[in-house]
């Protein structure tokens, strides 16, 4: 699954943004809004990644998804 699916399926993703994110609250997935840049933000306030860590954590995210839904 691309990032332009979860965006465009946004209300399912939420629901696993949080499974996989714990850290992350309503309000900050509320704020993501589908966009991930905002995404890739929360999880470096959330967790301390470094940019290049939380791009590769959304990557992992997406690749794992197409795969739940295969």
């Amino acid at each position: 699954m691309n990032w332009d699916q979860v965006e465009g399926n946004w209300k399912q993703a939420k629901g696993r943004i949080q499974q996989q994110w714990g850290k992350l609250t309503n309000d900050d997935v509320d704020t993501i809004k589908g966009k991930r840049i905002e995404l890739v933000g929360k999880l470096q306030a959330r967790y301390g990644y470094a940019r290049e860590r939380a791009e590769e954590e959304v990557e992992k995210f997406c690749t794992t998804c197409d795969s739940a839904s295969s």
